[in-house]
C-alpha cells in the first residue's frame, strides 16, 4: 500500500515541478521590451459592490516613456486621458477642457493592469501557473499602494503568449478589475502628436455651465463617530456650490458644484496619482481628492482621514441620489 501511495505521488510532484518550465513567459516579457511603440484596444470593468463601470480602452506607448490611456465610460460616454510625455503625467476630461497636473512617477509606482511594462514588472517578481491547456493562466502579486484590498492578478494568454485578459483580484479572490485585450500591436508606428497636451484641448468661445445643482448629494459612508454638522449653499459665476462638514473623529469637508467647460484649458495641480473613482478618474492628494462624476465636480478634504477613507467615502457617492435640502 505505501509503496503504491509513494509511486502515485511521484508522478505528481514531478508534474507540479514541470509546470512552470514548461510555460515561457519570457516569450511575452522579450515581446514587450522588445517593442518601440505599441497600441492596445479594449475593454476595462472596474467592479464596486453590486456596481460595473465598463470602458473602452486605448492605450499608446512609445520610448522612452511616453503613454496615452484613452478611457470612455460606456454608461455615460464620458470620456478621459491619463497622459504622460516629457512635462509631466495629466488627467484630461476633454469635453471640460480641464486636467490634473501630476507630481508622480505614473505608471512605474504601482501595477496597472493595462501597462504592459507594469505587468512584465509583477511578472518578474514571481508567478505561478494555474493552467497551462487551450489557454496561459498565471498569477502574480500585485502593489496598489492606495488600495490594500487589491493582492493578486491572473493573467492570461493564447498558446502563442498573445495577452488575452487580465483580472485583478482582492485577498477573497473577489474580481474588482478585468481588462480584456482586443487588439495589441507590438509594432505599431505612432506620431510624438500623439502625446502632446494641446491635441486634446476643445475649442470653446467662453464658459459654458454644464447644468444646475439644486440638492445636497450626501455620502452614504461616513466614519465611525462622525456626523454631518453644517451644510450651505453658496452662489458662484457657475451657479451654485454646495459644502458640507462632517465633525467628529474624523473631520472633513465635501464640496460639489456643477462642472464647467473652460474656454481655455485649466490645469489644475496636484501633488499625488490618478485615481478611479466609480464612473471617472480622479486626483489622489495626500489628504484630499478630486474628482467630477456626471457633470458634477466632487472636492473631499480633511487632516484626518487616511487615503482609504477618503476613496471608501467618494464611491459611496456615485450611489447615493439627490436629497433635497
Amino acid at each position: 500500500m505505501k509503496k503504491y501511495l509513494l509511486l502515485m505521488i511521484i508522478p505528481l510532484l514531478l508534474t507540479a515541478c514541470g509546470t512552470k518550465k514548461n510555460v515561457k513567459v519570457d516569450k511575452f516579457i522579450k515581446k514587450v521590451n522588445n517593442s518601440e511603440a505599441y497600441s492596445i484596444k479594449g475593454a476595462m470593468e472596474i467592479y464596486n459592490e453590486e456596481d460595473t463601470y465598463t470602458y473602452s480602452l486605448n492605450v499608446l506607448y512609445k520610448e522612452p516613456d511616453m503613454y496615452k490611456v484613452t478611457l470612455i465610460n460606456q454608461n455615460n460616454n464620458h470620456e478621459q486621458v491619463i497622459l504622460k510625455n516629457s512635462d509631466g503625467v495629466y488627467v484630461v476630461t476633454p469635453a471640460l477642457n480641464k486636467s490634473f497636473k501630476f507630481q508622480s512617477t505614473w505608471p512605474d509606482n504601482s501595477s496597472q493592469a493595462y501597462i504592459l511594462k507594469s505587468l512584465v514588472k509583477d511578472i518578474k517578481t514571481g508567478y505561478e501557473v494555474l493552467k497551462k491547456d487551450r489557454e496561459i493562466i498565471i498569477k502574480t502579486k500585485v502593489n496598489y499602494p492606495n488600495n490594500g484590498d487589491l493582492t493578486n492578478q491572473e493573467i492570461y494568454f493564447d498558446n502563442n503568449y498573445n495577452l488575452s485578459k487580465v483580472v485583478v483580484k482582492d485577498n477573497e479572490n473577489n474580481a474588482k478589475i478585468k481588462v480584456i485585450f482586443k487588439d495589441v500591436d507590438l509594432n505599431d508606428r505612432i506620431r510624438d502628436e500623439e502625446f502632446y497636451l494641446n491635441s486634446l484641448i476643445k475649442e470653446v468661445e467662453s464658459e459654458q455651465s454644464t447644468g444646475t445643482l439644486d440638492d445636497f448629494i450626501y455620502p452614504l459612508y461616513i466614519p465611525t463617530n462622525t456626523f454631518l454638522n453644517t451644510k450651505e449653499t453658496i452662489d458662484t459665476d457657475n451657479g451654485k456650490r454646495n459644502i458640507l462638514t462632517f465633525n467628529g473623529d474624523k473631520n472633513f469637508t465635501l464640496i460639489e458644484e456643477v462642472a464647467a467647460i473652460n474656454p481655455e484649458l485649466e490645469i489644475i495641480p496636484v501633488f499625488g496619482d490618478p485615481m478611479f473613482i466609480n464612473d471617472s478618474i480622479g486626483a489622489l492628494g495626500s489628504n484630499s481628492l478630486y474628482w467630477t462624476s456626471n457633470n458634477i465636480d466632487y472636492y473631499l478634504t480633511s487632516n484626518d482621514l487616511e487615503q482609504t477613507d477618503l476613496i471608501t467615502i467618494a464611491n459611496s457617492l456615485g450611489n447615493t441620489i439627490l436629497v433635497g435640502k
